[in-house]
């Protein structure tokens, strides 16, 4: 006889992980054995120090904070969503809890018995390393499953290759040290002077042998249990507890949880037997953490003002700069941001709706345009939107489209807030051009394909890098449709796309010394976009639009698309690909150098090496220009 509470409860939990990585069969057994616990708002499930009870806990509905109290400190450390895991302290270790959780609002939680969930997932690397991270960070939730599979892979196994790419610590490296024979008096002088909370105390070998800090001092010292005069070796802490370089942040705060410390003494070998090299302090952690990708959209979600969203996305500027440090693939790196960027999107419209005076009058759907429609939007530009709405009667069309443009500023306004400044030219969904219902935007594309003219390519460039953000999907179906039919009946629109696309030569002259900028304000800059970047994009954009392919819009994931299509331009593409990756991400380094887009660089900052590694990504802009020239025969074209 079928349970059918266990097969909801087995429906909900396959929809996020770890449960999304278990068998059915075995997700099932784990299901029957679950309790379902309701929750009035400040409801408490455990409470710090409280024995950790035998089993695990999932987020059904409402939302479950966990806060940490010490005598007069109460700090909110996470809240937890629908599908969140937490109360793993079962798993890990027999210690007590150290948060409180309790309810932030009315919550249905699931309580999973530790048993048979062990049972079912002891054989399973990629659960039992999620399941470490999750319980180290304290952070792990997902915003949505489809985001998990691209942002995540920092803590999950890649599923090509047998490894976990953990975020290396960010640990301070020479530390503060004192000697063996040090009275605490120096050792506390030096602290005082350094404005640190810890000392090492150290060898002659240089070898961590006991840590002093800030409460070593106030228990031992100021209540009068030794003088200011004692050793060092009479008041520290010892041994210490050590981990080696290029350990992860989960690792770290493993560490710190189960030892109960603040301190980790980082050193050669990863002993006490080796020279100490740094330490990484429980700040340190937090810090980094504050920074995922899973906290970041977590605020993003939670934010009611714009200063809030602001604030969390300038912390992926924070995070977009410490990936490419630790040289993080950058077609990674665009697939945080770019959810960042639309799950900030996506706020900025549901606060919009929510100052509106009334709902939206028909169903709409808001586009990203130009580098956010592709997914490489990585540093602050400029916005480029446009909304779609529902058709109407003809009597009702003026006024539908006055709410959406009224909600287009509200949204455009706000996004000018954040650090997206409002296009030159005008390209957002608040101008009445790029607001429009679905009939009106597809005479409009039917316009542009079918009567081609210059005009018409400058806009296509723009709109036809189109990706859905918020609303009715389905109109945007019905647009694409549109769309791909109309270029099955004309050859001409991607002779002027062809035209366009091949403009830009390669950035490099006949001496091949770079093609910088003549005259006005950027006169001697090496334009990087324009000259590199967009003959890629354009190009990528021509021949994935005549191969009829839909829903690929990322330049790179475009070439290697083509690679896959087209076996005897395999190489070519594939070097297309790369070369722009390499230039995004050359572009983006120089735009955290410099605090601006990156587009425009002097190139006697640059070092020869990195010339050297610019011109090699140019080689392949030559030669895919020659590919449009043959197959779109543009050699006569205008």
């Amino acid at each position: 006889m079928k349970n059918s509470i266990a097969e909801r409860v087995g429906d909900f939990l396959k929809r996020y992980p770890p449960f999304s990585l278990i068998k059915p069969k075995n997700l099932i057994v784990i299901a029957t054995e679950v309790t379902i616990i309701y929750l009035e708002k400040g409801d408490t499930i455990f409470k710090k120090e409280e024995a950790s009870h035998n089993c695990i806990y999932v987020v059904r509905d409402g939302a479950i904070g966990l806060h940490y109290e010490k005598g007069e400190v109460h700090e909110i450390m996470n809240i937890h969503d629908k599908g969140d895991v937490f109360g793993l302290q079962p798993l890990i270790s027999n210690d007590p809890y150290q948060l409180t959780a309790t309810a932030n609002e009315e919550s249905i939680v699931y309580a999973i018995p530790v048993a048979p969930f062990q049972s079912a997932t002891d054989h399973s690397a990629k659960i039992q390393k999620y399941l470490i991270t999750a319980f180290a960070s304290n952070i792990y939730a997902p915003y949505t499953s489809e985001v998990a599979d691209k942002i995540f892979v920092d803590y999950l196994p890649n599923r090509s290759e047998d490894i976990v790419n953990f975020q290396t610590a960010n640990y301070t490296k020479n530390p503060i040290t004192c000697g063996e024979r040090s009275t605490l008096k120096t050792a506390a002088k030096k602290m005082c002077t350094h404005k640190i909370g810890c000392i090492i105390v150290v060898d002659s070998d240089n070898k961590p042998v006991g840590i002093i800090t800030n409460s070593d001092i106030k228990n031992k010292i100021a209540t009068g249990l030794f003088p200011i005069e004692t050793s060092v070796k009479n008041i520290m802490s010892s041994p210490v507890i050590t981990g080696k370089k290029g350990l992860t942040v989960a690792d770290g705060q493993l560490q710190m949880i189960k030892n109960n410390i603040g301190h980790l003494c980082i050193t050669k070998d990863g002993t006490v037997n080796s020279k100490l090299v740094g330490v990484l302090t429980h700040h340190d952690v937090l810090a980094t953490l504050g920074n995922s990708p899973t906290v970041i959209l977590k605020e993003i979600k939670r934010a009611k003002r714009t200063k809030k969203l602001r604030g969390a996305r300038l912390k992926a500027n924070s995070l977009l700069k410490r990936y490419l440090e630790q040289n993080i693939p950058i077609s990674h790196i665009i697939n945080v941001v770019s959810q960042i960027n639309d799950a900030v999107s996506i706020r900025a419209i549901d606060l919009a709706i929510n100052k509106m005076p009334s709902p939206p009058p028909v169903s709409f759907s808001w586009l990203a345009l130009g580098s956010q429609g592709r997914k490489e939007q990585l540093l602050f530009t400029d916005q480029d939107n446009a909304l779609v709405f529902d058709n109407v009667p003809e009597n009702q069309y003026e006024d539908t489209q006055k709410y959406f443009l009224e909600l287009a500023r509200l949204v455009t306004k706000t996004l000018n807030k954040i650090g997206f400044e409002y296009c030159e030219a005008d390209m957002m969904a608040s101008n009445p051009e790029w607001c429009k219902s679905l009939s009106e935007w597809q005479n409009q594309f039917k316009d542009w394909i079918l009567k081609p003219d210059e005009k018409a390519v400058l806009l296509s460039s723009i709109f036809f890098d189109y990706s859905f953000v918020y609303g009715n999907r389905e109109l945007i179906n019905k647009l694409t449709d549109t769309i791909y039919k109309t270029l099955g009946e004309t050859t001409l629109f991607y002779k002027f796309l062809g035209s366009d696309a091949i403009k830009s030569p390669s950035p490099l002259g006949f001496f091949r010394q770079f093609l910088i900028e003549q005259d006005g304000e950027h006169k001697e800059l090496f334009n990087i976009k324009s000259r590199a970047i967009m003959p890629l994009v354009d190009a990528a954009r021509l021949l994935i639009l005549s191969k009829q392919i839909r829903d690929v819009n990322n330049t790179s994931e475009r070439f290697e698309k083509l690679a896959h299509l087209e076996p005897q331009n395999r190489e070519l593409y594939e070097s297309c690909s790369y070369a722009f990756k390499a230039l995004t991400k050359f572009k983006t380094k120089q735009g955290l150098l410099n605090n601006n887009s990156g587009k425009l660089i002097n190139l006697e900052t640059l070092m020869k090496e990195e010339k050297l590694k610019l011109r090699r990504c140019f080689k392949p802009i030559q030669e895919i220009q020659e590919v449009l020239k043959i197959r779109f025969d543009l050699k006569n074209f205008m």
